[in-house]
């Protein structure tokens, strides 16, 4: 037995986790076993009237096979993948190279395939030592569950209950049937939950590296064990979490199970707390507690102050239109730039239709519901299209003449070429458009962004990030954007965006401010402790709420953004707001000041 710690196999767990293959079972390969299953596929396609013969069908499903393994590999480098399921596995993975008709043949029967598929390819043997090992934990009272990556869960309890071994488990829960795979910690944590206990004090007990220890630190269970099997020593990438324990059989579990301290558990889990507190009171010893743990910067209005330049959106309409007429949709600059304008008209309605308040005076389900942002398809697809529609096909600046043509009852103009049917209707030019619009907005949406106006930055911005950068204060940028890499490029430019140690923002995260979970991914990016942290934006109804809904400590408006002075004077901080309501403190700051060179000296003396 290889250990690189065993303290959590000191305590006996209120619950056993084990995996299926590898450690209930070992598998063997069948050398006939994919052939077996390319004739069966054969009799169910013939059925359907699909006639593929069994030799040409054998190297689709092992290139199946083998897409599979490596879309298993990607899902463990994620922090919470989940399962496919059977139709896509069937339909894409295995049947992705045959004919639709033949696809959709073996999507209808996925389930059925699955379970044969599982039984067929490999041979299943108990491995030594479960059935002592379940006689233990039986007589012990810890209950044993099973927690497995499984694309056919009903084939892994038909092997349960063929070798005998269906009651002795408490739960099984395969990845298949809850749609989570490991290294998700959930699916560790709904086994725990399952058997009336936490994950935090079960053991947990897999053959992989990549899967079953990252699943169990990631849940936090008390001891994660491996038990050798196939891929044990061998994982398809550097795993940094080890096991407590590493074992060549289960059966060198029975004697650890036997001699564990049969105390409850519940003292040590309800002393880490503490322990983690202790820990945390011994590394911050000496450090300026006076200084912020983090400072999260809006961009706008804050770190920059932008000024429209008709000149810069004219050059982006012009460019705009040379594309468009270039793929076919003749459009003149001027056509291009009046679409433009009122796409920005329908951009703010956009913001204002889905932006929720979050105050007392909106209901909880209201001031909860996440604020999503535009994402690039979305604003060129379904913004700016609509207001294209009108102008292309008008007379193009390139001095293209266009034609008219019908459809139903109204004339219309359109491009050279266009007619009023076919695969060149104005319905057709308009679909192929949108086509074309999806197909580059998001090299778009960056020269737009760069496009709506100029930024300045604002004086005492640099004096503060390098104080903070002196100091040992993380900073990050959190900001509603519709192009965040447009905001990065303008930080580079302006050589800032070393001195920036995240950035958030809203096209990419998704959500926008008002909602907290731009603030609060700031602060987990800067693992900063949200109480002593500072939030200095522009927007009372934006930045404040974001910033209050995520623990942040102290709220700073500036003054010369895009929030009129006098409604920031009539706002006032919250030392003059009155009495400090649920309602007030949603838009109330801590503080207003006059400019970014006053927070050098109120946030980092």
């Amino acid at each position: 037995m290889a250990a690189s710690s065993t303290g959590g196999l000191t305590t006996r767990p209120t619950a056993l986790l084990l995996d299926f293959g590898g450690v209930v079972f070992a598998t063997r390969k069948r050398p006939d076993g994919m052939a077996t299953m390319a004739a069966h596929v054969e009799e169910v396609l013939a059925r359907g009237g699909q006639h593929v013969p069994a030799e040409e069908l054998l190297p689709v499903l092992q290139g199946g096979q083998v897409a599979l393994k490596h879309w298993k590999h990607a899902q463990s480098r994620r922090l919470e993948p989940t399962e496919l399921d059977h139709r896509t596995i069937w339909r894409e993975f295995y049947g992705g190279p045959l004919p639709e008709p033949a696809r959709e043949i073996l999507a209808g029967s996925a389930g059925a395939l699955q379970e044969l598929l599982t039984a067929t390819l490999a041979e299943h043997v108990v491995r030594p030592g479960i059935p002592e090992l379940l006689d233990l934990a039986e007589d012990l009272g810890v209950p044993v569950g099973i927690v497995s990556n499984a694309h056919s869960g009903r084939a892994h309890r038909a092997l349960l209950a063929r070798h005998g071994l269906e009651d002795r488990f408490a739960v099984q829960v395969y990845s298949d049937e809850v749609g989570i795979r490991k290294p998700h910690p959930g699916i560790v944590e709904l086994a725990a939950r399952a058997l009336g206990t936490t994950a935090s004090r079960c053991w947990y007990v897999g053959d992989t590296q990549d899967r079953d220890v990252v699943a169990g630190r990631r849940a936090g269970v008390s001891a994660v064990v491996l038990t050798r099997h196939t891929h044990t020593d061998d994982p398809p990438f550097p795993v940094r979490e080890t096991a407590d324990a590493v074992l060549d059989t289960p059966a060198e579990l029975v004697p650890l199970l036997r001699d564990a301290d049969a105390r409850d558990g519940a003292d040590r889990a309800r002393s880490g707390p503490a322990r983690a507190a202790a820990r945390d009171g011994a590394t911050t010893t000496g450090a300026r507690h006076d200084l912020p743990s983090a400072i999260l910067l809006d961009h706008g209005g804050v770190i920059a102050v932008s000024t429209p330049d008709e000149a810069v959106r004219r050059r982006f309409a012009e460019h705009l239109a040379q594309r468009l007429t270039r793929a076919g949709y003749a459009v003149s600059t001027d056509g291009a730039a009046s679409a433009l304008q009122e796409a920005r008209v329908r951009h703010r309605a956009w913001k204002t239709t889905h932006e929720t308040p979050r105050h007392a005076a909106v209901s909880d389900a209201a001031r909860s519901a996440a604020v999503p942002e535009i994402d690039a398809a979305t604003f060129w697809v379904d913004l700016v299209a609509p207001c294209l529609d009108g102008v292309v096909g008008e007379e193009a600046s390139a001095g293209t003449t266009p034609q008219e043509v019908v459809v139903g009852p109204t004339a219309q103009e359109t491009a050279p070429g266009r007619t009023a049917d076919g695969a060149g209707s104005v319905d057709g030019s308009r679909a192929g458009m949108r086509d074309w619009l999806r197909a580059e907005c998001h090299d778009l949406m960056v020269r737009y962004a760069r496009s709506k106006s100029v930024p300045t930055v604002r004086p005492g911005v640099r004096a503060l990030l390098e104080r903070a950068r002196d100091l040992g204060v993380p900073v990050a940028v959190v900001s509603n954007t519709v192009c965040g890499r447009a905001v990065r490029d303008e930080l580079a430019e302006a050589g800032l965006d070393e001195l920036v140690g995240a950035h958030v923002y809203s096209d990419e995260l998704g959500v926008r401010k008002p909602d907290p979970t731009t603030a609060r991914t700031a602060l987990v990016a800067l693992d900063a402790d949200p109480a002593r942290a500072w939030f200095v934006g522009d927007k009372p109804g934006r930045d404040v709420p974001a910033a209050r809904g995520a623990g942040v400590g102290t709220v700073v408006l500036v003054r010369g953004g895009s929030t009129p002075d006098a409604e920031l004077d009539a706002l006032g901080p919250l030392g003059r707001a009155g009495a400090i309501t649920p309602d007030v403190l949603a838009t109330h700051p801590d503080l207003v000041v006059d400019g970014v060179d006053d927070l050098v000296r109120l946030v980092l003396p």
